[in-house]
């Protein structure tokens, strides 16, 4: 399997097939996981617990700890409803939480979004050069930094 697209829900459709996905993982849809999912879905960046604890206590007017949505985030990494962008410390919502393989990530030095790709023989390649060599790879991450074609083109003008 190469390069490849994925219908991907947007808005309530999203948080439903959050839901589904994390409920057959064996874990309970609580009211706070909703509104920390709902609040990545917010960010056009990766965000970080902290970012998203500010976002949740502005909206909700009380303080939100960062440590409770440090352990959702894990929780949602696990379930495959968010990516964890390892160099920005951040994570991304994973819009097709049905669908579960390797990702890529293309990250912007200039504006900080990130673009995920899945492009399976890549990932695939890096699994098996990993087993070739006696390591079982758990979760390969692949970050490409460079400048997104908005970026580029202001750089450009």
């Amino acid at each position: 399997m190469g390069h490849h697209g994925h219908h991907e829900p947007q808005g309530e459709a999203l948080l439903t097939a959050a839901q589904a996905a994390l409920e057959r993982s064996g874990e309970q849809w609580t009211a706070m996981r909703r509104d920390v999912f709902a609040a990545l879905t917010a960010f056009e960046k990766p965000a970080s617990a902290y970012d998203i604890a500010e976002a949740m206590s502005a909206a909700q007017g009380r303080r939100i700890a960062a440590n409770s949505i440090y352990r959702i985030l894990d929780l949602f990494v696990a379930a495959n409803l968010a990516q964890r962008v390892e160099s920005a410390n951040a994570y991304v919502v994973n819009a097709h939480p049905g669908c579960r393989h390797d990702c890529i990530f293309l990250v912007c030095d200039g504006c900080g979004r990130t673009t995920h790709v899945d492009d399976d023989r890549v990932t695939d390649a890096l699994r098996h050069t990993a087993s070739a060599a006696g390591f079982a790879p758990e979760r390969p991450v692949i970050e490409v930094r460079g400048r997104c074609a908005e970026c580029r083109a202001a750089a450009a003008a």
